[in-house]
């Protein structure tokens, strides 16, 4: 974890440390491990072969991440089998699992980077100074490869929703 960039996003207002390495367009994306809302654990390649969506987070307890989250759901929903959406916080899972059921969204899939940020660190989103992740965006295509990535400027902004969309519509 010795790798820190500055400068790269903050969080109102505030400059905020990364640590780890920048997830960078064209390269494959690095191994992780997270945990599901059952405290098993969920790795990358568990979804090889999928398009994958990762929604990163600070928090679901946020209006911002609910709205995030909420929204790469609803929009990326009915485009094919071969995607698959999942939300990465540092939320413990018992409270990932709580804001699905509260948001009444029980197929949402959230996992948690609590325990030992290896997500955070494989792609560079772990805030130093709030150890949350940054707000980002990353689109992974089948064999892997990154194809899409956004770090959000602000933390407390919104992504590129557009954008973002249509990099995964562009792999399909």
């Amino acid at each position: 974890m010795d790798i820190e960039r500055s400068a790269v996003v903050t969080f109102k207002g505030k400059p905020v440390t990364l640590l780890g390495h920048e997830a960078i367009v064209g390269n494959e994306a690095r191994e992780f491990t997270v945990l599901a809302n059952d405290l098993s654990e969920v790795h990358l390649n568990d979804f090889s072969g999928k398009l994958l969506v990762l929604n990163v987070v600070v928090s679901l307890d946020t209006s911002v991440c609910d709205t995030q989250t909420r929204r790469f759901n609803e929009e990326l929903k009915d485009l094919s089998d071969a995607i698959k959406v999942i939300t990465i916080s540092m939320d413990l899972p018992f409270a990932q699992k709580r804001w699905c059921g509260a948001a009444g969204l029980p197929n949402v899939a959230t996992y948690s980077d609590h325990r030992d940020a290896r997500f955070g660190v494989a792609f560079g989103v772990l805030m130093k100074e709030l150890r949350l992740l940054a707000r980002s965006v990353f689109v992974i295509d089948k064999a892997g490869v990154i194809r899409y990535a956004e770090y959000v400027k602000e933390g407390t902004d919104q992504p590129n929703y557009a954008t973002a969309i249509r990099a995964v519509k562009a792999l399909l």
